[in-house]
């Protein structure tokens, strides 16, 4: 062999090789993250699903719990996707050429960026349609029961649904453009999908406008209830020894209520009443109407004294410095997005680059996407998991989802699967929601730039004008009231004789707590 087939032949071996990383190291990444997921649920689910009677509705359950550890881990792999991009970047223009990261290069980023891109769209549209038709599924009438039977109604039940969402997809895009329609029904693959996914790529960017700015708002009190909150005017002694006092004067009522009780039973016995009459079960409705709620009073103050014992456990530092700060960095947080949001609209306004845009070759450690260097970078990765965590408090917060909430070990099949679809949608729109808002200036790779309305300039325009708008009224309704209620109660200007105009005098129940 002469010497320029040795060096196609050295770069088809060394092409192979790449490839083949990538590909080991995509496996190992999503490995990785179905391991975690697969935890997460275990935690969540109902056992009482998969330890039945009947082997075959546990091992449907078993099937659907694995296609939503696959969905949730490819949730999980988008929030991921765009900070690992920025941080890879960055790693490349520290170190460019350090023989131990050279794995990591523009090839494996765009791969990675497709694979979340396919299996985002296969477990929407089939993943977990078939999850919830499976569960729901008991075969056809006449057919033999069992886990084929479910199957084959199953896979019959998504045709139907497959053909229905694609003919109304069909018919929205012949609205919009006719020979694009025309294409679509040529180009299965390479129109119709990423059109589809485009609709609900949009709709989750709509959640996330929706709910992140409540999420923003409620984040101070989720973080409140997380930390011990400063009281600087208080014993906490004297209420814990308040709050055992109550506790045990109630717990002597019960018993005294008890022995009433028992002793009317017994004279009923002695006076010969007949034994039909009498009462079975010590916790009918002979006792008192009152017991349940003595009862319910002292499983609050058991949970008050519990409260009440950890913030005195706590450390002064804990207890009057780790709760202002986190209350400042939350701020800070929440102030430094809206200031990024709204420079970007001005961008918007001055330059056209300001608009999201596709890439189609990542060409990373070339140039910094931040002006701040890596600092900067690091900054967008903090506002981007910051913003991701407050959506999905704002999701489950907002009156709407707030059922589908999972409870631990008490989540329903179908409420985990709806949880999945959801949470995917969300996590999926996060790169489009992020370089929309202008919070990286790392471009959409894949066919994540390929939607229509990012090149709408009144859609992006309106779109971040109303972040600016709905997280700035919601950060001063929220955090200048909370502040203004807590700064209160730490001076103890509650427990006054005179009351504070805006603050009602706290009742006793309430100073305790």
């Amino acid at each position: 062999m002469e010497a320029a087939d040795y060096e196609v032949l050295s770069v088809r071996q060394q092409l192979f090789h790449e490839k083949v990383r990538e590909c080991i190291i995509s496996t190992l990444l999503f490995a990785t993250l179905y391991i975690l997921c697969h935890i997460a649920l275990t935690h969540f689910k109902k056992p009482a699903e998969f330890t039945t009677v009947d082997d075959e509705d546990a091992t449907v359950n078993k099937i659907a719990l694995e296609l939503c550890t696959f969905t949730l881990a490819v949730a999980l792999g988008a929030v991921l996707l765009l900070p690992f991009s920025i941080i890879s970047n960055e790693v490349l223009l520290s170190l460019p050429r350090n023989y131990y990261i050279q794995w990591l290069n523009g090839s494996l980023i765009h791969g990675l960026w497709n694979l979340v891109f396919l299996f985002s769209n296969l477990s929407l549209i089939f993943l977990m349609p078939f999850a919830y038709f499976f569960t729901e599924s008991e075969g056809f009438a006449g057919s033999r029961k069992g886990v084929l039977g479910r199957v084959y109604e199953t896979v019959v039940m998504l045709m139907l649904l497959t053909l229905l969402v694609l003919g109304m997809v069909w018919v929205a895009s012949a609205i919009v453009d006719n020979k694009a329609s025309r294409e679509s029904l040529y180009d299965f693959w390479e129109y119709y999908l990423p059109y589809l996914y485009s609709y609900i790529s949009f709709l989750g960017v709509l959640l996330l406008l929706v709910c992140t700015p409540l999420g923003l708002a409620r984040m101070f009190s989720v973080t409140g209830k997380l930390l011990v909150k400063p009281r600087l005017l208080e014993d906490l002694e004297e209420q814990l020894y308040c709050s055992a006092f109550e506790e045990a004067a109630l717990t002597r009522r019960i018993c005294s209520e008890l022995q009433f009780f028992l002793a009317g039973m017994v004279g009923m016995a002695w006076a010969g009443a007949a034994p039909s009459s009498l009462p079975s079960d010590p916790t009918s409705c002979w006792l008192p109407l009152d017991m349940e709620l003595l009862h319910r009073q002292v499983l609050t103050l058991q949970a008050q004294r519990v409260l009440l014992e950890k913030r005195r456990k706590a450390s002064a530092w804990q207890r009057n410095l780790g709760y202002p700060l986190a209350m400042l960095c939350l701020l800070v947080l929440t102030g430094l997005a809206v200031l990024i949001v709204a420079i970007h609209i001005l961008e918007l306004l001055i330059d056209e680059a300001a608009m999201p845009r596709g890439m189609q070759g990542a060409s990373l450690g070339q140039v910094s996407f931040s002006k701040l260097g890596s600092f900067g970078a690091v900054i967008q990765v903090v506002l981007i998991f910051y913003l991701m965590v407050s959506s999905v408090v704002g999701f489950y917060s907002s009156p709407l989802f707030r059922g589908l909430r999972p409870r631990w070990h008490d989540t329903a099949m179908t409420q985990i699967i709806g949880n999945c679809v959801c949470l995917l949608v969300l996590s999926s729109a996060l790169p489009v929601f992020s370089r929309t808002l202008g919070l990286t200036r790392f471009d959409l790779l894949g066919d994540f730039g390929r939607f229509n309305w990012l090149g709408n300039f009144y859609i992006v325009f309106l779109y971040n004008a109303a972040f600016t708008g709905l997280t700035t009224l919601c950060l001063v309704k929220t955090f200048t009231a909370a502040v203004r209620a807590e700064l209160i109660r730490a001076f103890g200007l509650d427990r006054l004789p005179l009351p504070v105009a805006g603050f009602p005098r706290a009742s006793r129940k309430t100073q305790h707590q």
